[in-house]
């Protein structure tokens, strides 16, 4: 829960319509169980750093620490499915080298302003679903290219999703 002075941000690579589309795509081909919640449409992403509450007042530092980070181009593909404890239904992005670098980049400026990064090894990942614990993949995966030139800051606010910042080259 935040209060009047904090947000709640995550950094992330954020998937341009063509890559949206293959996401859904992916997503309904899944068969469901009863009560699992798929991600809406617009919601779908592929998560850098999970920053949570941040003060309002430091956002212009945080955008400033964000905005020195640099971004090579990535190229991003499947490498498999899975449904995680909890039942969290997930796509798995292939862990390539410039990907890696990017999460670091992006977690050495934020822990240079004193957010609290996640210890566990980074698992690139788009959720497709929650409560989806005994749900079914499609038998043969889909390829999903995913050219990325730029990350965003996104808040997380009354159940949606706002970009509040991209750093490096939209896709076109």
């Amino acid at each position: 829960m935040t209060d009047a002075g904090t947000v709640r941000l995550f950094t992330a690579l954020w998937p341009d319509a063509a890559v949206r589309a293959r996401l859904v795509a992916l997503r309904d081909a899944w068969r469901w169980p009863a009560g699992a919640r798929p991600v809406a449409d617009a919601k779908l992403h592929a998560t850098l750093h999970f920053i949570g509450s941040f003060r309002r007042d430091r956002q212009a530092a945080l955008r400033e620490a964000l905005g020195m980070v640099t971004i090579e181009p990535l190229h991003l593909d499947l490498a498999g499915s899975d449904v995680w404890r909890g039942g969290i239904a997930v796509a798995l992005l292939a862990a390539e080298p410039t990907l890696l670098a990017l999460h670091a980049r992006v977690g050495a400026a934020l822990t240079g302003l004193g957010v609290t990064i996640d210890p566990r090894p980074y698992q690139a990942h788009v959720t497709l679903a929650r409560k989806a614990t005994r749900a079914q993949p499609p038998a043969v995966l889909p390829a999903l290219p995913w050219r990325a030139n730029a990350f965003a800051l996104v808040e997380s606010r009354g159940g949606g999703y706002e970009v509040l910042a991209t750093w490096g080259e939209a896709d076109r």
